[in-house]
């Protein structure tokens, strides 16, 4: 059966409640609006050429870079946009490495980190860098002072992120900071706060992060699209070569559509922000205790309340296989994904979860669903009426009955 045959065996529910916004997601109509002149109408053309659409596409840039800034307090000339936030993270841990190699050999990383940060960690490891891999607690939660352990005169970078994105749990990432600098003030720190970014403030300045990853469709933005924030001061190396536009360390001609909807999402994302946290976290709890009531031999992953962040849900459904849940909920209109794209194409077990201590039919049994603000309590309430008859399908279908 191709694609096309699938579709339309599958038809088009009646009601439609997307839930794996970790993965890609829906645009606000306000966002595409925002988009859509840069395409043909105005700032089309390339944004380092003296002329008049060159002009206007510079203009775009700058005042995306504007508004994505203030969200973090950081300076205009501190954002480089890449094409997302994978890229940005290969280009913070080996463009960073790269730039600072004299500082040491010692990379130190969570072991929940997302791919994007582990696997080019390690394939600085085939150049002579060691990679220490710092082990969670059974909530995803990373203890400094196990950082501080590590910290020595040859560490050369941390990488730890801010919020997990799949289990949601928050590290203490300033306490994490404060105890790297009290050991070793010239170690280089970056964070990927694509899942961070728009569920709790970030303040840089504060944070007094060095290198920070954001990704453009985590907000409610276009897939295509992120950037790194690259504390004013801090060597980073290029990764890519060729013509260079107006972002230094990522050649090529910027995608001025993408990253105007990128800064309007943000824009909208902050405009309540407060407002925003309140209704996710309510609907994320609703949802969570909902499932973990009707739904007999489940497993919440990750924290609870403070520690976790307000649009994460990640639960374990024993006796059933991810995939097949994906289906089912996928007939009854409810999307989600079992773990993150990262690791669910190739059917392995998430190596987050992995690392918390589940068992791999437990982590194979996970569902990730993501709230957003333009989810209701309806959305909620009917997702909480279909999960549990489509997992009792599931277990009956399963166990042969």
């Amino acid at each position: 059966m191709n694609v096309e045959q699938l579709l339309k065996a599958h038809g088009k529910p009646e009601r439609e409640v997307y839930f794996d916004n970790e993965n890609s997601g829906w645009i606000s109509q306000e966002v595409v609006d925002a988009m859509l002149p840069y395409f043909n109408k105005r700032g089309y053309g390339h944004p380092s050429i003296t002329h008049r659409l060159g002009w206007e596409a510079y203009e775009a840039l700058y005042n995306a870079s504007e508004k994505i800034a203030s969200t973090i307090n950081s300076d205009v000339k501190e954002i480089t946009y890449t094409h997302s936030g994978t890229e940005a993270n290969n280009l913070a841990i080996i463009g960073g490495v790269r730039a600072n190699k004299d500082l040491g050999k010692k990379i130190i990383v969570s072991s929940i980190e997302h791919l994007s940060v582990i696997f080019p960690a390690e394939k600085l490891s085939e150049y002579g860098f060691n990679v220490i891999k710092i082990p969670v607690n059974n909530e995803g939660i990373v203890d400094p002072h196990e950082i501080g352990k590590v910290i020595d005169k040859n560490t050369i970078l941390v990488s730890i992120m801010y919020v997990n994105h799949e289990i949601g749990s928050i590290q203490p990432l300033k306490e994490i900071i404060d105890i790297v600098r009290d050991k070793n003030d010239k170690v280089i720190i970056h964070t990927d706060a694509a899942d961070a970014y728009g569920r709790i403030p970030i303040d840089v300045k504060k944070l007094d992060i060095d290198l920070m990853t954001l990704s453009g469709h985590k907000i409610g933005g276009p897939r295509g699209v992120g950037c790194l924030y690259i504390r004013d001061g801090v060597k980073v190396d290029k990764i890519i070569y060729g013509q260079l536009s107006t972002q230094e360390l990522w050649p090529g001609v910027e995608n001025v559509p993408l990253i105007v909807g990128f800064s309007k999402a943000a824009e909208m994302m902050f405009k309540n922000f407060e407002k925003n946290i309140r209704h996710m976290r309510h609907l994320r709890d609703t949802l969570m205790n909902g499932i973990l009531t009707s739904v007999d031999e489940t497993i919440l992953n990750g924290p609870r309340g403070d520690k976790r962040a307000p649009d994460n849900v990640n639960i374990s459904f024993l006796h059933c296989e991810g995939e097949a849940i994906t289906v089912e909920l996928s007939l009854h209109g409810i999307y989600v994904s079992s773990g993150s794209a990262c690791t669910s194409r190739i059917l392995q077990p998430s190596h987050v979860l992995l690392a918390i201590g589940r068992r791999y039919e437990e982590a194979h049994g996970s569902i990730l669903f993501k709230i957003i603000p333009s989810h209701t309590m309806d959305d909620i309430k009917y997702a909480l009426k279909i999960i549990p008859k489509s997992i009792n399908r599931i277990r009956k279908i399963s166990l042969g009955e």
